[in-house]
């Protein structure tokens, strides 16, 4: 379903019955602030039989009904006016009573229940946002994807708790209500319904700007994530170049725009909201009125018409909380929005129903015919063939844009081709699991992603069950044993964000460490030493020949110094290859791989003037 098949699907009815599916996994909790809602509204039911009690039978001296003569005489002390007066406040005191504590108990309720239900939205979010294919990622910024999981999600929690339970409740209260006034007098009954169709016509006008309103907040206050995202993660560029003036304006312009935003959907609430309370305070004037000239018609007791007051109040608030429920649900739909753009976006990469597990028996690399854009008509791979037998390392090599990384990417599926095969001992990579296939991958990135654990744990990330001695080994492989103990805890030193309390070279090292302990037998490095000095490249390379030992390698460089060694290299220009072969055939060929080892090793020289 596409996002906008989806936004135009997103219904009352719908978005209810899909928050009602997570409040139901928590079924204990629901039936527990279900229970404490309808003694509530019971106890609603009784409050006012008391007051009328007290002045119709007591005050006036009326005549009791039979039943409610028996249940008197059974009250101790019933025989004195003063006694009766006593049960009347008693009754009314223990009422309100038992109603403070099912409130206190539906609210409590309320509170858990939708702590539970916001936490397991969540969790389906953050688990489908990691299954998305890296099309969406490069499309939706961090930021904005942190609001939909920190904040969004709150939106079933809402709906539920704050406005399809209330609104069931309502409906009972209503009918309730309607039963007991009805009894009491058809005209005024008639009377106060007539506000009906003006809170129906009320909510038909105000319903979608309402929803419209909230998900334009929603979306300014995905914004403001986004510009603080951005501007943290990237806090050494942003100081280096003096550019925190600049930050401040792009957060204060986000901060306005959504101040605008939630402005705007303010006042669309309170005008609903005020037409309703208008609605309801014209219908209680109506009833007023015609009550009093039927008491002092004597068609109707004071207590007939105290009782009717009192239950005509309970019979707007239900209508007004069903009239408000929809604004909620309105309001909340912004977010699940939010929420349903990302749960309901089809990756691009996905398991095919029934694929089998991918099974490698010697780890052949080929590409046939392969072509891929990452927009429609725009190729950045053209027609691309070649095969890395196992156990053998091939090289990349080209200028920067060729399409090298994005080659490589096709390899573990991050995207598939438009056109052509990738196979892995013969087997399409799109008709296997996509999890057992990136299990015999291992990948040493350009830039190293290091979690902010203990160094053990970041080598380990891979193999989570790993042993102390295999860590120890997999670090020693890859020259990072000495420094990791002259580190303050050694292996249980916990690293900085992003890996930004070591150098570049240990973080590399580090990363060879982690792909040397998955052992998988087709390995891909991306650029591994670009960014390191001589010396520490000389370190990462003695690494690297023990990471590819036997395993088929298939190596990004732009230092051919770091793929001199490899059984063949591939030079790639604007999307397809225009040379091959080993080293010193290339240089032989005199072509661009013989001009790029000539402009690295000095033949020719920039000139700085």
């Amino acid at each position: 379903m596409s996002t906008n098949d989806t936004i135009s699907a997103l219904n009352l009815p719908r978005v209810g019955a899909w928050a009602l599916a997570y409040a139901l996994r928590r079924w204990r909790s629901l039936l527990a602030v279900v229970v404490s809602l309808l003694f509530k509204v019971a106890l609603d039911v009784l409050k006012p039989w008391p007051m009328v009690f007290l002045i119709d039978y007591v005050l006036r001296g009326q005549a009791m009904p039979p039943a409610l003569t028996g249940f008197v005489a059974g009250l101790p002390g019933a025989d004195t006016p003063a006694n009766l007066i006593a049960w009347s406040v008693g009754g009314t005191v223990l009422i309100f009573l038992l109603s403070w504590l099912a409130g206190l108990a539906a609210t409590y309720g309320n509170i858990s229940l939708g702590q539970r239900m916001t936490y397991d939205l969540a969790g389906d979010l953050f688990s489908k946002l990691q299954q998305l294919s890296l099309h969406f990622h490069a499309r939706k910024s961090v930021g904005d994807n942190i609001r939909r999981v920190t904040a969004d999600c709150g939106c079933a929690a809402v709906i539920v708790k704050d406005a399809i339970l209330p609104a069931a409740a309502s409906i009972i209260n209503l009918a309730l209500m309607l039963g007991i006034l009805w009894r009491i007098d058809v005209t005024l009954t008639l009377l106060a319904l007539a506000v009906v169709p003006f809170m129906a016509l009320a909510f038909a006008r105000y319903a979608r700007p309402m929803m419209d309103r909230s998900f334009e907040q929603q979306e300014n206050e995905g914004k403001i994530y986004d510009a603080v995202e951005r501007t943290f993660s990237a806090i050494p560029v942003v100081q280096a170049f003096g550019r925190e003036k600049l930050n401040e304006q792009n957060f204060a312009r986000a901060t306005r725009d959504t101040i605008a935003a939630t402005r705007v959907l303010t006042r669309v609430q309170l005008e609903f909201k005020l037409l309703l309370g208008l609605a309801t305070a014209l219908g209680t004037a109506a009833i007023l009125w015609f009550g009093a000239q039927q008491a002092w018609a004597g068609q109707l007791s004071v207590g007939a018409i105290i009782l009717f007051l009192s239950y005509l109040g309970s019979l707007y608030a239900p209508l007004e909380a069903i009239a408000y429920t929809s604004s909620t649900i309105q309001g909340a739909a912004g977010s699940a929005r939010r929420v349903w753009e990302v749960l309901q976006t089809e990756s691009r990469v996905k398991d095919k129903p029934g694929a089998p597990v991918l099974r490698l028996t010697a780890g052949r690399v080929r590409f046939e015919n392969v072509s891929f854009g990452y927009e429609p008509g725009r190729l950045v791979l053209k027609n691309i063939s070649f095969e890395v037998d196992p156990g053998r390392a091939l090289a990349l090599v080209g200028a920067t844009g060729a399409g090298k990384s994005t080659l490589v990417s096709l390899i573990p599926r991050f995207f598939d081709p438009v056109e052509g095969r990738v196979l892995l001992d013969d087997q399409d990579v799109r008709e296997v699991r996509l999890k057992s296939l990136r299990q015999q991958i291992a990948i040493v990135l350009q830039e190293p992603f290091l979690f902010p654990m203990t160094v053990a744990e970041n080598i380990a990330y891979g193999q989570p069950h790993a042993t102390p001695e295999r860590i120890e080994g997999a670090a020693r492989a890859a020259n990072a044993h000495e420094f990791i103990l002259r580190l303050p805890q050694g292996y249980q030193t916990v690293i900085g964000e992003r890996g930004g309390t070591l150098s570049g070279g240990e973080r590399q090292r580090i990363s060879i460490a982690r792909a040397l302990l998955k052992d998988a037998p087709i390995l891909i490095l991306d650029e591994p030493t670009s960014a390191l000095d001589v010396e520490t490249e000389r370190a990462v390379i003695q690494a690297m020949e023990r990471l590819t030992r036997g395993r088929t390698t298939i190596i990004i460089a732009h230092r051919l110094s770091t793929v001199r060694g490899a059984d063949r290299m591939l030079v790639l220009h604007e999307g397809q290859f225009v040379e091959g072969g080993t080293h010193d055939e290339l240089m032989a060929r005199g072509g661009r791989y013989a001009h790029f080892q000539e402009l690295q090793s000095g033949t020719t020289t920039p000139q700085f003037k």
